[in-house]
């Protein structure tokens, strides 16, 4: 009976601590200010979910375009480092929350969403890079 007692106690110590680690993930939403200060860092992933259209438009300087509506979205955004903190930006930010959700689903430790998107990010005049 002891004994049981003491692998019940374990095992609910390991459930404790699974739950807690996956409650470390947080998405925070972030202004347009914010983001500024983040993109200096060395360690920031940057990434535009929307369309390739969209994205040659014009985008946020250094950002990568992983188009959230692609069939290879879920091969593509693996491939970013999930211990380095990734900044996700759509137009308005519904795509970006739900990609936001997928990438905590998916284990990454740090996310921060655009607040207004693209949107936001261009009516404060910030800097936006094309493609011709």
């Amino acid at each position: 009976m002891k004994q049981n007692f003491i692998i019940y106690c374990v095992a609910i110590f390991f459930l404790a601590i699974g739950c807690k680690e996956e409650s470390q993930t947080e998405i925070k939403m972030i202004s347009t200010e914010e983001i500024q200060s983040l993109l200096e860092q060395d360690d920031i992933q940057l990434v535009d979910v929307r369309t390739l259209e969209e994205y040659q438009a014009g985008h946020i300087m250094k950002a990568q375009n992983i188009d959230i509506l692609s069939p290879t979205f879920d091969d593509d955004i693996v491939k970013l480092d999930k211990s380095k903190p990734v900044v996700v930006y759509c137009k308005s930010g519904g795509r970006s929350a739900k990609c936001s959700k997928l990438m905590k689903a998916a284990g990454f430790v740090k996310i921060y969403d655009l607040d207004g998107g693209f949107e936001k990010w261009k009516f404060d005049e910030l800097e936006i890079e094309t493609i011709d």
